[in-house]
């Protein structure tokens, strides 16, 4: 009777789980030990702080020859060392800064709505998207057929600009060098400036180049006024790469494309464009009908670039990395300010466009600007890993310099970014590989102060 009881209790009681019981204990045995080692870590860093010298006493460790407040050691011969924004302190860094601020206002009157309208009524949007849509069938017929999954080279709205692009070039805006006399459409002869009429300075002309016919017997002079308006030069239809880069930056935003504005400090403005489909910035150039061949004018025009600087209603970019691959090369001297002093200005005009910007948007265009900026950086890792592989054994031996030799690549390049007639290129003062920088004194400040 006995035994029965203690196996009906045995029965009722509930039996205990070993395996929770021990996996309890252990956690339990864990956080016991993280609690100790917390409160030692603890202990040994109040000890440390107070075994320590108070900042004050440092100045006591200071050799005698050398005063108490004296600037902490400079690192100059250091390199590599990734740069911190400073601010213009020189009088020549405060000029530069002026100037790129100034420039930075070009795409902020494209954002007019009235503007980009008026643009449209003027653009064969029918033509545009007609060629658009072919070609981002074709471009997509040939990425399927490299197999499933492959992806086409440009998207639909890429192919709008390129369209666009074509157009511009070979049907809406003309060249002018020297413009031709009104009265008898000879040649004219550059004899100064003049200044602007009423009507001219109301249309935005700031100044006005002045021709006289090459005719003795004309004697005709033709005025030429450098408009600044893209709403005027939807109307005038011709300039130089200033008028040509404003114009065409502007029909860009009119079709829906995110836009910038490249002022080089060579003379020369082009336009690049935000890719979808490629998540990258394109360089466009409506002179050349350049698409996507930021080395034209390096290795294809032979010029040295030193400053390339971006513009768009979202901020400023300092891209020269995308156009001077090699700046042992092509690169010339940076001398308008330091590079702490550019990072700065970069950083203060996006700060101003963004200012108004929700949260959101402004972590996207960050966003952006990282992937931008290991872009750039690929481009300068590119350039040395290549000059890297033109060293041969007989160099290394020998101490000497790599040998120069034919690049097969680089050749291709030069003749598929060398575009135009030799008369185009010639007429627009622009020499082909090795050809000096300096151009015509008088054309050169023309384009300089029509660009600034």
């Amino acid at each position: 009777m006995a035994d029965h009881n203690a196996t009906q209790r045995g029965a009722s009681e509930p039996r205990i789980d070993s395996d929770k019981l021990a996996s309890d204990l252990t956690e339990r045995f864990r956080q016991v030990l993280s609690t100790k080692r917390m409160n030692e870590l603890t202990t040994r860093s109040v000890q440390s702080r107070s075994a320590s010298p108070a900042p004050r006493d440092f100045g006591t460790l200071q050799p005698p020859s050398q005063p108490h407040n004296a600037p902490p050691p400079s690192y100059s011969s250091l390199r590599n060392i990734p740069l911190i924004p400073q601010a213009p302190q020189d009088a020549r860094s405060v000029r530069f800064k002026n100037m790129l601020h100034s420039l930075s206002n070009m795409p902020i009157r494209w954002e007019n709505p009235g503007l980009l309208d008026e643009a449209l009524r003027v653009v064969p949007l029918e033509q545009i998207y007609n060629e658009a849509e072919e070609e981002s069938q074709i471009l997509q017929a040939e990425a399927e057929s490299l197999g499933a999954g492959k992806k086409a080279a440009w998207g639909y709205q890429d192919c709008v600009i390129r369209a666009l692009l074509r157009w511009f070039k070979r049907s809406f805006f003309t060249w002018v060098n020297n413009p031709p006399c009104s009265r008898c459409y000879s040649p004219t002869i550059a004899v100064g400036m003049a200044a602007p009429l009423p009507d001219e300075q109301a249309r935005g002309a700031n100044q006005v180049e002045l021709y006289k016919c090459s005719v003795e017997g004309c004697g005709s002079y033709e005025r030429y006024p450098r408009y600044n308006d893209a709403f005027v030069l939807l109307q005038t239809r011709k300039g130089r790469c200033g008028e040509w880069a404003n114009c065409f930056s502007m029909l860009c935003r009119a079709v829906g494309s995110r836009v910038r504005w490249v002022w080089n400090s060579e003379d020369h403005v082009w336009t690049e464009v935000y890719s979808v489909h490629r998540k990258r910035w394109i360089h466009v150039d409506a002179c050349e009908e350049a698409w996507d061949k930021p080395r034209l004018y390096t290795e294809g025009w032979g010029k040295k670039l030193a400053y390339c600087i971006a513009f768009s209603a979202d901020g400023a970019m300092d891209v020269t990395r995308r156009y001077v691959r090699n700046p042992s090369k092509w690169g010339l001297e940076r001398t308008r300010a330091p590079e702490a002093v550019v990072l700065h200005i970069m950083d203060e005009i996006r700060a101003m466009r963004r200012s108004n910007l929700s949260k959101q948007e402004k972590f996207r265009l960050e966003g952006e600007d990282m992937r931008e900026d290991r872009e750039l950086r690929q481009y300068v890792i590119s350039s040395i890993a290549n000059e890297v592989s033109k060293i041969t054994p007989e160099d290394i031996l020998n101490g000497s310099a790599a040998t120069a030799r034919p690049d097969p690549d680089a050749q291709k390049a030069l003749e598929s970014r060398t575009s135009g007639s030799t008369e185009w290129i010639r007429s627009r003062g622009e020499g082909g590989r090795g050809a000096s920088n300096q151009q015509n004194s008088r054309d050169r400040d023309h384009r300089r102060d029509h660009t600034r």
